[in-house]
């Protein structure tokens, strides 16, 4: 694809060089620096001074100045001129022979030894491998031997210090250090003249087409290969680039980073060495000399002198992305970093992705989009700012100068079609939710949130709550209007939360509840707003709310107070007692509130505990004296005061067995209070003789048992045996009752004290699965103790072990070891250890010590005492 990298400019107009003279033609060209040398086909050096200014549209131009012209004597045309400037010599060949001219006034040099004769062509080492700074090296082409002549240029002669054989004649050649580029008739070849070492590139056949070998850098050559293909080779004879597609009729070649220019019959063509790609076309007639000399290009036909002006990079880039060319333009200019200084090419390079990246936006190229405005850093407002009303009313920022693209806004961008724009809305939001938390966002934090909140909130995003409810930086003052606007309420009180402004939240809360505003994001908005209330630390705030709440609904309101979290900082500030006294006027939700401290928060104070049973007394009362409550009901109510009452105990005895006296129904709960009492007697008469509920009875004795010993339980179970023997109550004694608890709870009674109790009129078929409960119960006791009596000694024999163990070394006893007294083996493992620790028999050391003097002494001394 085509781009303006050039413009041709005149040099050396035709009259200024040949005047009237029609048969002069250009056959060679030299420049160094504003100094222009042109050799003609009269034997003629013409010597020019190029003068470059710029125009009024800002173009290069060039004006030149002819300064001298001189004639060399030798009636044969100039074929080549090399400046070596640091001699100031010219280096002129011209009928097969090599000779110095002065740079100034172009007087030969006299000197015999400045002239080198049997010369086709020749090339200067612009790499020299000397160390001398006052020579120039050169590599020259015999006309008389198949071979190249390594040679160096001083001021007043030309010495040659090396020949090198080849193994054709050469037509054209280059050098680069030791590394000879040679053009052979056939072939291309890489010779390095220091070790001798070659490598064939490829076939050429120089009689088709004149062979063009270009030194383009170090160790590397430019070379025209088959096929009209431009070749590049590196002194290993690698080819690192890919080939140029040119004119087969190629006659000519430069290169100026990152083009090669060719020439051939009636074009100048333009390559790009990055992509190798055709750039421009130039139309040139009758032209056939193209060189660069420091990275200017010149072009002469056979009258005249033109300049390849090279446009500014940056200029080419713009026109690259003016045509939307956006990969071209990248490749240009990274291929272009070795030429320009870092710190310029950085800020280029980021511009360049930059614009690459909006154009790219535009095309709804959005990944790629994203890749190089995030490569190339992109002050993420400039991309906001496409989107109206975006980026906050108190934002600073301003465009880029010039614009990093060409769009107004999203709307010019889209011209009216709304998918388009929907789909650059989640673009932006894709992108502003990557950078928020990166480098990128630094110093307009704000703007960015900001920004995401307003999209979030116009098209209805699930992630505005989730931003809302993170760390953000929304700026209130533009927020808010903008989600009032979209009927976000829920979100709105979460930014006013955010922003420390909780009165506020609550109370476009609490109007959508209402219904006064209309906002489906949340089903649960009361629920969500009794939770806030029961984390929100402003009590003057809890205490506005709380009424409406429990109005609302007294089971969800009332865990503003019963989830509010257990710390320092609430404990202090929101007294039980308070709250309390405030649920008065609200009965379900002040039980719930109790429950809460009884049941759930275990808070030890007699007067929760006792409000609480006596309002589950109350209600279980009033339920009694209402024929519309339902067992449903009435069950409920009594299993929590059952449970209560069985549970705590802390609560005032007395207090409730007063009101629930006079009840012919709530007799468990009065035998409940008699236990509390410790009066099982009267809880036990009215649960078997009144209730007439023999597994309530047994279950009261279990359950006053609970927390104490067995001794406990006997007593409680014996005491309900004997009121199931009482004769002396109405009905008689309850035999069959007793027959099933003591069957039942055989392993409760003391066997001995049952036995004497009952009649004796009972036979032992009724008792005989009491007893066998009873004897069971019995031997198991029995053998429980053998068994803790043995592991008691046997722990205790650990002991021992353990004892001896720490005091000395164990001793050992077998049965094939004898004792030391009686020479007889061990038949038991007990012993007596002697000092020494050799073990005897117990029964032998107890007669060593009857028989020992001491003994004898003593017992003497005893039976003269008792004599």
């Amino acid at each position: 694809m085509s781009v303006k990298a050039f413009e041709l400019v005149p040099a050396v107009e035709r009259e200024q060089l040949m005047g009237e003279k029609v048969r002069i033609t250009i056959e060679c060209i030299e420049c160094c620096g504003q100094h222009l040398y042109v050799g003609t086909n009269d034997c003629f050096i013409h010597h020019f001074l190029l003068d470059e200014r710029t125009t009024a549209k800002g173009r290069l131009a060039y004006s030149s100045q002819k300064l001298l012209q001189k004639y060399l004597g030798l009636k044969k045309p100039v074929a080549e001129l090399k400046a070596a400037s640091a001699l100031e010599r010219l280096i002129v060949l011209c009928d097969g022979m090599i000779s110095l001219v002065d740079m100034v006034t172009l007087e030969p040099i006299p000197s015999g030894g400045a002239k080198l004769k049997g010369v086709t062509t020749f090339c200067v080492n612009e790499n020299p491998v000397t160390v001398d700074p006052f020579c120039v090296e050169m590599a020259v082409v015999s006309a008389r031997r198949r071979a190249v002549q390594i040679c160096t240029v001083h001021e007043d002669r030309v010495q040659m210090l090396k020949e090198v054989t080849t193994p054709e004649q050469p037509c054209a050649l280059s050098v680069d250090g030791y590394f000879l580029c040679l053009a052979l008739p056939t072939q291309y070849m890489i010779l390095n003249y220091s070790t001798g070492a070659s490598q064939d590139l490829f076939p050429y056949d120089s009689e088709e087409r004149k062979p063009i070998v270009k030194r383009i850098g170090r160790e590397e050559f430019l070379l025209a290969a088959p096929g009209g293909l431009g070749m590049f080779a590196n002194a290993e004879g690698i080819s690192q680039r890919a080939p140029v597609s040119w004119s087969e009729s190629v006659i000519g070649a430069a290169v100026c980073f990152p083009y090669v220019v060719a020439l051939d019959e009636g074009f100048v063509t333009v390559h790009s060495m990055l992509d190798q790609q055709l750039k421009q076309t130039l139309s040139f007639r009758e032209g056939h000399i193209l060189q660069d000399f420091e990275g200017k290009v010149v072009l002469a036909s056979t009258k005249a002198v033109y300049v390849l002006v090279p446009l500014p990079l940056e200029q080419q880039i713009q026109d690259l992305l003016a045509g939307h060319r956006v990969e071209e333009a990248l490749t240009l200019t990274e291929g272009a970093q070795r030429n320009i200084p870092k710190d310029k090419f950085q800020i280029l390079h980021k511009r360049i992705l930059q614009q690459a990246g909006f154009i790219q936006f535009g095309q709804l190229q959005f990944s790629e989009a994203k890749e190089h405005f995030r490569k190339g850093q992109l002050d993420v407002r400039e991309l906001i700012s496409l989107y109206p009303l975006l980026l906050p009313a108190s934002s600073s920022f301003t465009r880029c100068h010039p614009p990093l693209h060409e769009f107004a806004d999203l709307n010019h961008l889209a011209q009216g079609d709304q998918e388009k724009v929907q789909r650059c809305k989640q673009f932006l939001i894709s992108y502003l939710r990557e950078i928020r938390s990166s480098e990128s966002a630094n110093g307009f934090r704000e703007d960015v949130d900001t920004a995401l909140l307003k999209l979030y909130a116009e098209i209805g995003h699930e992630s505005l709550l989730d931003l809302l409810a993170s760390d953000n930086a929304c700026l209130l003052a533009d927020s808010a209007p903008w989600l009032e606007k979209h009927h976000r309420y829920f979100a709105l009180g979460l930014l006013y939360h955010y922003n420390g402004q909780d009165a506020s939240a609550l109370q476009m809360w609490v109007r959508v509840v209402n219904g006064d505003l209309q906002d489906s994001t949340r089903a649960d908005l009361f629920e969500y707003v009794v939770d806030f209330l029961s984390f929100c630390s402003n009590l003057d705030l809890v205490w506005k709310y709380a009424d409406w709440a429990l109005q609302k609904d007294q089971k969800i309101g009332v865990q503003i107070f019963t989830k509010r979290p257990i710390s320092k900082e609430t404990t202090g500030l929101l007294n039980q007692d308070e709250v309390i006294k405030y649920l008065e006027k609200h009965s379900q939700a002040l039980v719930l509130y109790l429950e809460h401290l009884v049941l759930d928060r275990r808070v030890q104070k007699e007067k929760y505990h006792t409000h609480l049973a006596v309002l589950y007394a109350d209600r279980v009362l009033s339920l009694l004296s209402r024929a519309s409550a339902t067992e449903e009901q009435l069950s409920s109510a009594r299993k929590k005061l059952q449970r209560l009452l069985r549970e705590s105990d802390l609560y005032r005895v007395q207090l409730l067995l007063g009101k629930v006296q006079g009840s012919d129904v709530l007799l468990t709960e009065r035998a409940t209070l008699h236990g509390k009492l410790e009066e099982h007697d009267k809880a036990l008469h009215i649960l078997v003789h009144q209730l007439k509920n023999a597994t309530a009875a047994e279950d009261y004795c279990t359950w006053a048992s609970e927390a104490h010993d067995q001794a406990r339980r006997q007593k409680l179970f014996h005491q309900l045996l004997s009121v199931y023997l009482d004769p002396d109550v109405p009905g008689g004694a309850q035999t069959m009752e007793a027959v099933d608890l003591l069957n039942r709870h055989a392993d409760s009674f003391d066997a001995v004290q049952v036995l004497e109790l009952l009649p004796e009129a009972w036979s032992l078929t009724l008792l005989h699965p009491f007893l066998c409960g009873a004897l069971r119960a019995s031997v198991h006791a029995s053998r429980t103790s053998q068994v803790a009596l043995g592991l008691a000694r046997a722990e205790n024999l650990q002991l021992h072990h353990d004892r001896l163990k720490y005091r000395g070394g164990p001793v050992f006893v077998s049965e094939k070891r004898g004792c030391q007294l009686c020479h007889n083996t061990f038949r038991e493992p007990d012993c007596v250890c002697l000092p020494g620790g050799t073990p005897v028999h117990t029964h032998c050391a107890a007669q060593r010590i009857q028989d020992s003097p001491a003994k004898r002494r003593l017992d003497h001394a005893h039976t003269s005492n008792h004599t």
